[in-house]
C-alpha cells in the first residue's frame, strides 16, 4: 500500500477533537448523563482524548468505556476462525444515559451497527450518538455520524489508516492506495 494523501497531523487530531468536544457539549446542553465509549481499537483512544477536551472545557469528568464488537459483526464468519478479542469494558451503569459512541472512521455503518446491537445489550440508553474522527462515505446501511471531524471523500480502493498512540508511533491520518504498488506505509 502507498500512501496516497495525507489528512491530519497530529497537531489538527488535537485541534478537529477540540471541536468534537465542543459540538457534543452543545447538543447535549452540558455533561449530565453523558458516557463516552469508545469502539475498540481506535475509537477507544479517541474516546479519552474527546473526555480530556470536555473536562477541560467543562471542569466534569466524564466516563468512558471500551466496547468490543467483535461477536456483533455481520461478517464475522468472514474474519477469522479465532477472532482476536480486545474486550469491552463499560464499568458504569448506561440505562438512561445519553452514549456517546466514538469510532476513528465511518465508512459501511457495519461497525456502527455492531456497536448499537452490543450497547443494547448491556442497558437502556436514553440516547446514541456517534462520533468520527473521518467520514469515508460509501454507506451500506442508514447511519450517519452526529458528529464528524472531517468528510473524506474516497474510492473503495482507497484506505483511511488513522495512526494514534498507543497503537502507532504517530498521531495522523492518511489516505492509502490499495493498489499502489510496494510502498511502505
Amino acid at each position: 500500500m502507498k500512501e496516497k494523501a495525507h489528512i491530519m497531523d497530529e497537531q489538527t487530531m488535537r485541534r478537529v477533537t477540540r471541536r468534537i468536544a465542543h459540538e457534543i457539549i452543545e447538543r447535549n446542553k452540558g455533561t449530565d448523563n453523558l458516557v463516552l465509549i469508545g469502539i475498540q481499537r481506535r475509537g477507544v483512544p479517541l474516546a479519552k482524548l474527546l473526555a480530556e477536551h470536555i473536562e477541560s472545557v467543562e471542569g466534569t469528568a466524564i466516563p468512558v468505556g471500551t466496547l468490543d464488537i467483535t461477536f456483533y459483526r455481520d461478517d464475522l464468519s468472514l474474519l477469522s476462525e479465532h477472532p482476536v478479542l480486545n474486550g469491552t469494558d463499560i464499568p458504569f451503569n448506561i440505562t438512561g444515559m445519553d452514549i456517546v459512541l466514538v469510532d476513528d472512521v465511518l465508512y459501511t455503518g457495519r461497525t456502527t451497527r455492531a456497536a448499537m446491537d452490543a450497547i443494547m445489550e448491556v442497558g437502556r440508553a436514553r440516547t446514541i450518538q456517534l462520533a468520527v474522527l473521518i467520514d469515508r462515505g460509501h454507506r451500506e446501511l442508514p447511519i450517519r455520524a452526529d458528529f464528524v471531524g472531517k468528510n473524506v471523500p474516497t474510492s473503495k480502493s482507497e484506505l483511511i489508516a488513522v495512526r494514534i498512540a498507543p497503537f502507532d508511533d504517530v498521531n495522523n491520518v492518511v489516505v492509502l492506495d490499495l493498489n499502489g504498488g510496494e510502498g511502505q506505509c
